[in-house]
């Protein structure tokens, strides 16, 4: 038997970019707080790129320095591709997810707090997915 080995990447391909698909992510997408990250999402029609897209933003009204605000950016990027296999397994052939991680935190965390909120997350997106798609 062989076995399949997940890989853990993040390429290019899953940021989200373009600012019509981001004004209609904080436009129209829902919202929960996974301490301390703010999560928006929206589901829409099938795009050219991967199925999910993220977005990374630490406000430097939270953050003053810039290393800091990086090192946390670094941080939540990381979570997002060791956990992502949570909602990529989820079958989502016609559909497309973009994802917004904002960091609410005013002082810095370590990777623990943030894979924690990051898991949390992934997990209740997951759920409002299969949700959905059984609704329809």
């Amino acid at each position: 038997m062989e076995k399949i080995e997940e890989r853990f990447t993040f390429g290019k391909k899953e940021r989200l970019s373009g600012t019509k698909r981001i004004d209609a992510l904080f436009a129209n997408g829902k919202s929960f707080i996974c301490y301390p990250l703010r999560v928006i999402y929206l589901i829409h029609e099938q795009s050219e790129q991967n199925s999910c897209s993220i977005l990374v933003s630490v406000p430097k009204k939270r953050i003053k320095k810039a290393p800091h605000r990086n090192r946390i950016k670094r941080l939540i990027r990381e979570s997002y591709r060791l956990n992502k296999g949570l909602i990529t397994k989820i079958d989502m052939d016609t559909k497309s997810l973009d994802v917004a991680f904002i960091y609410v935190k005013d002082t810095a965390s370590d990777f623990s707090d943030i894979e924690k909120a990051m898991q949390k997350a992934l997990n209740k997106i997951a759920y409002h997915i299969t949700k959905t798609e059984k609704s329809e």
